[in-house]
């Protein structure tokens, strides 16, 4: 569902010569041969059936360079270190330049699109480290990765094991992003340097360790953690967050840059209506913030409980009782802010989920218990 945005952005094209086509996507199982491939083309009311991967440096270069086309002054190598909401009205933002220059900018309405440094969401004191899901991630760069072969070689693979699940996502140059998202108790059982636990984890995983059999890894392992979060709100008086500056979910189906993107798209309208009608303002932002936290919560459902024996085995056997494959296609696909017909099959899905959680009790309330847990612990990756 990004792809109607970038075309209505321009860049469509641009992004297609750097990316990856991806027309689908694989999950594997922890603990036996069973494999599930959904195409994305069979998706429930969506109209476009594929994808891109791309080098995040590169896509965000060509945005950047959409953005000063259309008019926007860039200023590179320089980093906001403080805003202000002047009573009289308008924002001052503070910055300093690698140089060490203070440098001042006035202006009437602030967006925040500061991703994961959640800038005013830490100014205001309003980010919360989500509750009910805390894990934490390692990951790195290999070169030579068996692919999947033939039309399928860009589908992200998702490969289930004992403490998490891992990501294998094919890039255009050859090179393949391979993550590992796991509890923190299993992070913090780490004894050996960062590269060797890192292998160590993907050996867990025999199917994802026999595709990198031949494969080289390209740079050092980069851990984070704790990085599930959400803002208390969205937007105020002057002021709007956008995509990971309001909240970061895990990576599961691949959300973050589309979350960023349409609530971009969404947040412009609003933005404009704040400054040209600001009686409306109150209202608009309301809706933009319902709009977006609807989304995410769509997609927070199922990523929280993916690990689950019930939830896992309804994706790695897939069945389109009541249109339910095709709905979950359509999620996949991103398709959760408009009015479709994947509602209902949705629904049934969340139903038989809770059925079989309850024909399969005891793995349930197992993994219910790690879960919470891995909630309670804290990491620290710095």
């Amino acid at each position: 569902m990004n792809l109607p945005l970038l075309e209505k952005l321009g860049v469509k094209d641009e992004v297609a010569r750097i990316g990856m086509l991806k027309p689908g996507a694989e999950f594997v199982s922890a603990h036996d041969d069973r494999k599930a491939n959904f195409q994305f083309a069979n998706a429930l009311d969506t109209d476009v059936g594929y994808a891109y991967q791309v080098r995040r440096s590169e896509f965000d270069f060509i945005l950047l360079k959409n953005a000063i086309s259309a008019g926007a002054a860039v200023i590179e190598e320089c980093r906001v270190t403080d805003v202000e909401f002047p009573a009289e009205g308008g924002v001052v933002a503070k910055g300093q330049d690698q140089q060490g220059r203070q440098q001042l900018w006035h202006a009437k309405f602030l967006v925040d699109a500061s991703g994961r440094d959640t800038f005013l969401a830490r100014k205001f004191g309003i980010k919360r480290r989500n509750a009910d899901h805390n894990t934490a991630a390692l990951y790195s760069h290999f070169k030579g990765a068996r692919r999947l072969e033939g039309v399928a070689e860009g589908n992200i693979s998702v490969f289930f094991f004992d403490h998490g699940w891992f990501w294998f996502i094919p890039l255009s140059d050859g090179i393949t992003s391979v993550g590992a998202v796991c509890h923190p108790n299993y992070m913090k059982s780490r004894k050996s340097d960062l590269t060797t636990f890192f292998l160590e984890t993907i050996s867990l995983a025999p199917a994802l360790e026999k595709r990198l059999q031949s494969a080289q890894m390209e740079m050092p392992p980069i851990g984070t953690g704790n990085y599930v979060y959400r803002a208390d709100r969205m937007g105020g008086d002057r002021y709007i967050l956008l995509g990971d500056s309001f909240a970061f979910v895990d990576p599961m189906f691949s959300t973050g840059v589309y979350m960023a993107m349409t609530s971009a798209f969404l947040g412009a309208d609003v933005v404009e209506t704040c400054l040209r009608e600001p009686k409306k303002a109150a209202r608009a932002m309301k809706k933009f913030e319902t709009t977006m936290r609807r989304g995410v919560d769509t997609f927070c459902w199922y990523i929280y409980r993916i690990t689950t024996p019930a939830l896992s085995n309804l994706f790695l056997g897939p069945k389109n009782y009541f249109r339910m494959e095709e709905a979950l296609l359509a999620l996949l696909a991103g398709n959760v802010f408009r009015k479709t017909r994947a509602t209902l099959p949705l629904l049934m899905f969340k139903c038989i989920y809770y059925i079989n959680s309850l024909l399969t009790l005891r793995q349930s309330l197992t993994a219910r218990r790690m879960r919470r847990h891995a909630v309670g612990i804290s990491l620290n990756t710095d």
